[in-house]
């Protein structure tokens, strides 16, 4: 089962697979094209999911998305993680076993090899993943799984204010 959090949005035509799970202040709006989110990928705080007509949003499996990113339009394949803070625009796609790093600017069009690294504004592939750095990708995927099955569980409560406060 997927973990939606209570304070992410979620609409329109979007689907999530197995264990993915979507963070606080997510927006995920499917109102335009169809999006979708892989098996046990995590979609992270802040992030923005959109897509435009015929730029459906796809998110393979074992995809990490970090904080703040904005995803729109675009295609990212199996195995691969985005950094926080990147843009990947429409038409866009990554390759699997492949990583933005953060802060990086995808601009339209651009197709991304597998085990590709792309840093910089705009994006460029500097150099191919290492073998260790795909391993990074899987064991920060496995984190966010457990993570989401104990935020599920009741694990991590929410904090309320203390009495009286504002």
């Amino acid at each position: 089962m997927p973990f939606l959090h209570p304070l992410a949005f979620v609409c329109g035509n979007v689907t999530l697979k197995e264990r993915a799970s979507v963070w606080p202040f997510v927006v995920i709006r499917g109102d335009t094209e169809r999006i979708e989110i892989g098996e046990d990928s995590n979609v992270q705080d802040g992030t923005v999911v959109h897509a435009d007509l015929g730029f459906p949003t796809i998110i393979g499996d074992r995809v990490g998305i970090g904080h703040r990113a904005i995803i729109h339009g675009a295609i990212i394949e199996s195995d691969s993680l985005i950094g926080m803070g990147v843009i990947l625009l429409n038409g866009v796609r990554v390759g699997s076993g492949s990583i933005v790093a953060a802060g990086a600017v995808c601009r339209e069009g651009l197709q991304i090899p597998p085990n590709s690294m792309v840093m910089g504004v705009p994006g460029r592939i500097v150099r191919e993943t290492t073998p260790a750095e795909r391993e990074r990708i899987r064991e920060t995927v496995s984190s966010y799984v457990r993570l989401q099955a104990e935020h599920a569980g009741g694990r991590h409560p929410r904090l309320e204010p203390p009495s009286g406060h504002p």
